[in-house]
């Protein structure tokens, strides 16, 4: 076994353990959401799944950028299929060991230049879109700093990478054309043809070196994403999938109700009803109304923030955000995932029981931003992998009125009525249909 082989088995071990390593503390930060049932209809749910994380329906709403985004994805999905080849080829010390697979190993190939090259030409367009256009929704206060670099980092690497892949196949072709024992021949490559001539004053010494130079950087840049994956907001990459089987499948305006409370709810509207006949089985009160801390929210609702994208379409349609208000939907999902990430840290260094006194609502998310928002749902409608920022925000609010009564005062007199009347106006129940009589 020579040593880049065992270069190569040692870098594959470690890549994927550190991959594994933070991945496992994802799924536990998420599990450190509160229960919540979301496997029923699974029908359906493969369904959604398929139409908007895999198929990317939400993303046509505006079909350039859709489309140019389904270009990186199948990039993404497709391109990497070669890994496969990459990693075996690593560990045997082969060279392009699927080769004997003929003509379709030479159409896929092909395929996947021509692709690269999309994949790079859309990455540039989007970074000409960041930097040099500079699209509002991408320049929001929330923006600033890291996660606006992130977003380049992620552009730049596919950039490199892409790069790397059409540069090694056109240095390959060169060695094939000058008859290298190591270098298969196998057929045309339709990009990276055009660039031979740039390689052919080369000795062949320089060109192997130049062609596994760029073999390594391509794997080595392979697995520093994916291990850069965990720590970006590019993670939805493989979050999104599940992220819409477990979406909410019911009326985007229909809230969950508060089992503690719901019965209470329910005699008030009915005064007839038999309180004892019609006695729910015991649900016992809960520790908290409403949400303070990531911990008081639902799994689902902390997968969302892991999920997503800082695309910015939440804040783009959002009408308190329009109107110059506080709010930003993207704004509420990155705290959460932030404060999370916190979270989760604390729970490594001092364990489970860990408590920093700080919490989600106050020192990340403002009473101004939750009290801004109008619960139209657009946020919801126009996330592109079916996040629910509104349910975050709906949640905290109600621990800021159930919990610590600050409601503002239009507010108060509404669920004062609601609860003396059964209904927001400020009139009892037996004089509703007074109008009637006076016409």
């Amino acid at each position: 076994m020579n040593i880049s082989i065992i270069a190569f088995i040692v870098l594959l071990i470690v890549s994927l353990g550190l991959f594994a390593k933070n991945v496992r503390t994802i799924i536990r930060n998420i599990n450190l959401g509160k229960a919540l049932d979301r496997n029923d209809n699974k029908g359906e749910r493969f369904s959604l799944m398929a139409k908007v994380a895999f198929g990317q329906s939400k993303m046509q709403a505006r079909p350039v950028v859709g489309v140019l985004h389904f270009i990186v994805y199948a990039g993404f999905i497709i391109i990497n299929l070669e890994v496969l080849e990459i990693v075996l080829d690593g560990l045997l010390g082969t060279h392009r060991l699927f080769a004997p697979l003929g003509s379709l190993y030479t159409f896929l190939i092909s395929s996947f230049e021509i692709l690269a090259l999309l994949v790079l030409i859309a990455c540039v367009i989007f970074l000409i879109r960041r930097n040099v256009l500079r699209i509002k929704r991408f320049f929001n206060l929330e923006m600033d700093g890291w996660p606006r670099t992130d977003a380049n980092l992620i552009l730049i690497t596919e950039v490199l990478l892409m790069s790397a892949f059409i540069l090694m196949n056109a240095v390959d072709a060169q060695l094939q054309n000058i008859g290298n024992s190591h270098y298969t021949n196998v057929g045309d490559f339709p990009i990276s043809n055009l660039l031979v001539g740039m390689f052919s004053n080369a000795s062949e010494n320089s060109l192997v070196m130049m062609e596994r130079g760029l073999w390594w950087f391509h794997i080595i840049g392979i697995f520093a994403f994916l291990n850069y994956l965990p720590y970006s907001k590019h993670f939805h990459i493989l979050l999104a999938f599940p992220n819409v089987f477990y979406s909410k499948l019911t009326a985007k305006g229909q809230l969950t109700n508060m089992e503690a409370v719901k019965k209470e709810v329910e005699l008030m509207f009915d005064p007839n009803a038999d309180p004892y006949a019609a006695a729910p089985e015991p649900v016992g009160e809960p520790e908290r109304f409403g949400a303070k801390d990531v911990t008081d929210l639902t799994w689902k609702q902390l997968m969302d923030a892991y999920t997503c994208t800082e695309c910015g379409r939440c804040t783009d349609v959002c009408p308190a955000n329009i109107t110059g208000k506080a709010l930003s939907p993207r704004k509420i999902l990155m705290d959460t995932r932030d404060r999370l990430v916190e979270v989760g840290k604390g729970i490594d260094k001092n364990g489970k029981d860990f408590n920093d006194g700080k919490s989600l609502l106050r020192d990340y998310i403002t009473e101004e931003e939750l009290l801004a928002c109008t619960s139209c749902n657009a946020c919801t409608e126009a996330c592109p992998v079916n996040n629910d920022p509104l349910s975050v925000i709906v949640d905290l609010r109600r621990f800021l009125i159930m919990e610590e009564s600050k409601a503002p005062a239009e507010w108060t007199g509404m669920l004062t009525n609601i609860e003396n009347n059964g209904a927001p106006w400020q009139f009892a129940q037996a004089d509703r249909l007074k109008w009637k009589d006076e016409n």
